[in-house]
């Protein structure tokens, strides 16, 4: 869940939405059994907790956001156009450039490289430009209280975000991010935080609001967390020649079939793979009409950052992308 979700037509939402905001109501029922429980299984001290609770606010634009995702209500066309100008390719060059040497340190240790950690940070912050104004507070006290549909998730979010406060000794209102309650310039969430971000300089801080190589080591750490394999193609183009017989699969989190079996229906595309390695044919409506793709394992890794093959197909396009433009540049 991150930022880019609103970027397009939810932004002209909120920026027309009045500003309407209230105080969470501490007495409700599921604020009450929240607080039990982190009273109960993390030590928390009930007063202290209900006092910083109170200083939370609900906020109407966060739940007119997360109700309208771009990948739900634009085309793959449409939404490539967001990431993919050349103001931020040129911007992600920059990028590129200014921080070489820690990227490639960060890409040699990782095997992860460095033009999916700059596609990464060019699509949810525009490198650093555009990383949220929402209180994290508040954004996750209104879902996981007021957002019956996800609550859940942005339950155990808030409980995540409290425990991070506390084991960093943070101000709970202090820190901010997108609506959904995404932080800093690779913009996780909380449990993301906790699980996958390091500290890339060894200065004992794990900062990813300020500190570039924090970022950029973090990204890294959360793409071998989730199995990335070094080296191996992210997506290919395809065809479907005369012989292909559909169905064509919908867009999906997980590769359903192999190399060889594509190739097998008709699908034609450039790959070093082999033949028996997890892939998936993507159709998706592009400007020109139906645009087909191939994705592999690493792929379906980049949808672990969100759950989203426009998402992943628009990292990998962005980082090459840039990648060419600093190559043009060098030579």
């Amino acid at each position: 869940m991150t930022l880019t979700r609103v970027f397009a037509i939810a932004l002209l939402v909120l920026l027309a939405s009045p500003a309407t905001a209230s105080a969470i109501d501490t007495s409700a029922k599921n604020v009450q059994a929240f607080v039990d429980r982190m009273v109960e299984e993390h030590g928390f001290d009930r007063a202290e907790l209900l006092d910083t609770l109170s200083r939370a606010e609900r906020k109407e634009k966060i739940l007119e956001a997360i109700s309208r995702p771009a990948e739900g209500t634009l085309s793959w066309g449409e939404y490539r156009k967001i990431f993919l100008t050349e103001e931020r390719i040129e911007a992600g060059a920059a990028f590129w450039r200014q921080h070489e040497s820690e990227l490639e340190r960060i890409a040699d240790s990782s095997g992860v490289p460095i033009e999916i950690i700059v596609g990464i940070i060019g699509v949810e912050t525009y490198y650093g430009r555009i990383t949220g104004s929402y209180r994290v507070l508040d954004a996750l006290t209104t879902l996981a209280f007021y957002y019956p549909r996800r609550s859940a998730f942005f339950t155990r979010e808030l409980e995540q975000f409290l425990l991070l406060v506390r084991s960093e000794s943070l101000d709970a209102t202090e820190p901010t991010g997108s609506y959904a309650g995404a932080m800093g310039r690779p913009q996780f969430m909380p449990s993301s935080y906790r699980a996958y971000a390091v500290d890339s300089t060894g200065d004992g801080k794990r900062d990813i609001w300020n500190n570039w190589s924090d970022v950029a080591g973090s990204i890294a750490n959360y793409f071998l967390e989730h199995q990335w394999r070094p080296g191996d193609q992210v997506a290919a183009e395809a065809t479907l020649s005369e012989e292909f017989e559909g169905p064509i699969p919908k867009p999906a989190l997980k590769p359903s079939t192999t190399v060889a079996k594509l190739r097998e229906r008709g699908v034609s595309f450039s790959t070093h793979l082999e033949d028996d390695d997890p892939s998936r044919l993507i159709e998706l409506e592009g400007d020109r009409g139906a645009e087909h793709w191939v994705g592999f394992h690493n792929f379906f890794v980049i949808t672990r950052y969100n759950r989203s093959v426009m998402y992943a197909l628009a990292v990998h396009q962005l980082g090459l992308e840039v990648a060419d433009e600093v190559a043009r540049g060098a030579g």
